[in-house]
């Protein structure tokens, strides 16, 4: 199994399974071409903790805490799982931040920008180009020697187990009844598949994401650096299988105007992505692959996801996100902010290469 995950055959078919359960869960529930958004989905999770006030995004939402678990009992299975951290840990959290405002100004993370495409939004493209353009960005500083530094082994194991830990008090308190939205929200985002579909779902997408590596930012970095398509094939069938499957349950509606929970200003679905993916390229992952090496016991990615739950406060609290009539009244502020400070890390982060 290890072999064939690391092979082409293997990420496809990783890809592939992701995308038909994006899909399953869309039709179980799932707001529309939103099966799985790990920047969607950590937002109605930190609205349920109290994060923002925004009454139809208040659920802690199964998928997020099924993809940690998943990955960590793939981690432990194949003995991936080690506890390390410590480094550049405020910068991660600061990008984590603004990887979240960007992505609720476009109104998904990558991961949604692919099936946002898949459903027939086209705006998706604007998405998608600008998470190239942030990834393109992010890859000129790696060129260039941009490092945040390694991890290092923890002096104990406990704290790699912190993240997972969380995503189980997370589902206990979401199985006890806390953070479940009641039946009285009826806006279209507070859609959710059942509770058990939504946790199974997660935890295949966390073991397959965790053995083939499955990155969206990924992907495009490859591209630009070494010029190599392994990881993007599965991006490729990631997409093919949610849009094959959108078409079968008559999810795939083609448009610019009306899409769920989605806006049609093109400069914004650009920009905001392009913020979101020169953070993830800078941080190292996308929102899903973070989650998964936080599965694995790394306390950077954790620090990563914990900032993104933050910036889902700091977004919806101080109208930086997005909604399907526009962007916030100061999103376009945020964004602005928020490339400068990336600009920054990027340029300061450059480790001197020795002669």
């Amino acid at each position: 199994m290890e072999l064939f995950f690391a092979s082409r055959r293997g990420v496809i078919s990783a890809g592939a399974i992701i995308g038909i359960i994006a899909a399953v869960l869309q039709k179980l529930g799932n707001p529309g071409n939103m099966g799985l958004c790990m920047a969607c989905f950590e937002r109605d999770t930190a609205g349920a903790l109290g994060f923002h006030r925004v009454g139809a995004l208040q659920y802690i939402r199964p998928e997020i805490l099924g993809i940690l678990l998943g990955a960590t009992l793939s981690a432990v299975a194949f003995k991936e799982f080690r506890s390390r951290g410590g480094s550049s840990v405020v910068v991660r959290f600061i990008l984590g931040i603004f990887a979240m405002i960007g992505a609720l100004v476009f109104l998904g993370c990558p991961w949604r920008a692919f099936l946002r495409l898949a459903g027939g939004d086209w705006n998706a493209i604007l998405g998608i180009l600008g998470l190239a353009a942030g990834v393109g960005i992010g890859a000129v500083f790696i060129r260039r020697g941009y490092s945040l530094g390694r991890a290092h082994p923890t002096a104990g194991s406990l704290p790699g187990w912190i993240m997972p830990a969380l995503m189980l008090g997370l589902l206990a308190l979401l199985v006890g009844g806390f953070g479940k939205l009641g039946p009285e929200v009826g806006d279209k985002a507070a859609a959710r598949a059942p509770l058990l579909l939504s946790l199974a779902g997660g935890l295949v997408v966390g073991v397959l994401a965790q053995r083939s590596r499955f990155c969206t930012m990924g992907a495009l970095r490859d591209i630009f650096i070494v010029r190599d398509l392994h990881l993007f094939c599965g991006v490729a069938a990631f997409t093919v299988a949610a849009l094959l499957l959108n078409v079968a349950f008559g999810q795939f509606h083609a448009g610019w105007q009306g899409q769920p929970v989605a806006h049609a200003e093109h400069l914004w679905n650009f920009l905001g992505m392009t913020l979101a993916g020169l953070c993830f390229v800078l941080a190292g992952g996308c929102p899903g692959r973070q989650l998964i090496l936080a599965g694995e016991g790394d306390n950077d990615s954790g620090i990563f996801v914990l900032g993104m739950i933050v910036g889902a406060g700091v977004a919806h609290n101080f109208g930086l996100a997005s909604s399907p009539a526009g962007h916030g009244a100061f999103g376009p502020a945020a964004i602005a902010i928020g490339i400068v400070f990336s600009l920054v890390v990027g340029l300061t982060m450059i480790q001197r290469r020795r002669a």
